[in-house]
């Protein structure tokens, strides 16, 4: 099995476990005397099962990230970290950006004015790179999920 084909399934699991959750909700409590749209202790034991197979998606997946290459000095782990910091870093720069570039009409003088303290070229300059190394960095991953035995 490929990478890339247990990061699927494992989407699906964890997919599945919040249907399941849903339709216990749905069947955990009826008024006394009606019967339950469906039998609790069925979505219990197949609840399990998922849980069981989304644990050994998760440890091969864990395993097969730690000791695949990405690069000469790094794992899968670790571009994927780098990956999801890139990605905060960016949001976090890009929302800031966006603070200091708000507009704020004024309909009299006498109205407070603002003005931005950052320099949003330069923020903006930089969510660009940092959107341009994540997509880098993930389209890299995407190709070695694809290439890359499940361990």
């Amino acid at each position: 099995m490929k990478l890339a084909e247990a990061l699927a399934e494992r989407s699906e699991c964890q997919n599945r476990i919040e249907e399941l959750k849903k339709r216990m909700v749905r069947s955990a409590r009826v008024q006394e005397g009606d019967t339950p749209a469906e039998d609790g202790n069925e979505l219990l034991a197949e609840s399990d099962r998922v849980f069981a197979r989304l644990l050994e998606l998760v440890s091969a997946i864990n395993r097969t990230n730690s000791r695949t290459q990405y690069d000469a000095g790094r794992t899968i782990s670790d571009a994927i970290a780098e990956r999801d910091v890139v990605a905060k870093r960016r949001d976090f720069l890009a929302g800031i950006a966006d603070a200091a570039s708000t507009r704020q009409d004024r309909y009299s003088k006498s109205e407070v004015r603002f003005v931005a303290t950052v320099s949003v070229a330069k923020l903006q300059a930089e969510v660009d790179r940092l959107a341009k190394q994540y997509r880098e960095l993930d389209t890299r991953l995407q190709e070695l999920n694809w290439n890359t035995e499940l361990i």
